[in-house]
C-alpha cells in the first residue's frame, strides 16, 4: 500500500513538472512572437543585390489580396513587402495591375528561393508560383532582377527605418 501511494506521488510530480515546462515553453513562444511582431512593423527597407528599398509592408490576408492593385506606379527604388506567417508556395496574380512587376519569394532564411521577372498585367488571370517554400515575397519594379543581377541565392536583408 505504502509503495502504490509512493508511486502515485511521483507521478503526480511528473506531471506537474511536465505542465510547468510546457507553460514556460508558451512564454517564452509569445515572447518570441512579440519581438518578431516589433521587428517586423519596423521593417522599412529591404536591401537586395546591392540596392536598398522602400517598402509597403503586407501584413494581413486582406492587405495582402490587396497588394500593389490599383496602383498607377511604383518607383524603381519601392516594393511591397508581403510577410507571411509560415512559409509555404505562394502564389501570385496580377488582377488589377497597372504595370509589370518583378516578383520575388524569399526564405525564412532571407535567400531569394524564386524570381518571377516581367510579370504583365495583362497576364492576368494566370499564377505565378515559385518552386519552394518561402515566408516573405518582395514585388518591385519590372526589370529590377536584370538590371541589379538578381539571382536565386542572393542573401536579402529587411532594414529599419
Amino acid at each position: 500500500m505504502q509503495n502504490s501511494k509512493i508511486k502515485y506521488f511521483l507521478l503526480l510530480i511528473i506531471i506537474f513538472f511536465i505542465a510547468l515546462g510546457i507553460s514556460l515553453n508558451g512564454r517564452g513562444n509569445s515572447k518570441r512572437q512579440t519581438e518578431q511582431v516589433k521587428q517586423i512593423n519596423g521593417i522599412s527597407y529591404v536591401k537586395i543585390a546591392g540596392k536598398t528599398l522602400k517598402v509597403d509592408l503586407a501584413l494581413t490576408p486582406e492587405s495582402q489580396e490587396q497588394g500593389l492593385s490599383g496602383r498607377k506606379e511604383l518607383k524603381e527604388n519601392e516594393g511591397m513587402l508581403f510577410i507571411f506567417n509560415q512559409a509555404d508556395k505562394y502564389s501570385f496574380w496580377m488582377k488589377d495591375m497597372n504595370f509589370a512587376l518583378d516578383i520575388i519569394w524569399i526564405s525564412e532564411d532571407f535567400k531569394v528561393v524564386y524570381i518571377k521577372k516581367n510579370a504583365l498585367p495583362e497576364s492576368y488571370p494566370e499564377s505565378f508560383v515559385p518552386n519552394q517554400k518561402a515566408k516573405y515575397v518582395l514585388e518591385v519594379s519590372a526589370s529590377f532582377g536584370d538590371i541589379n543581377n538578381l539571382k536565386e541565392g542572393d542573401r536579402v536583408e529587411f532594414l529599419s527605418s
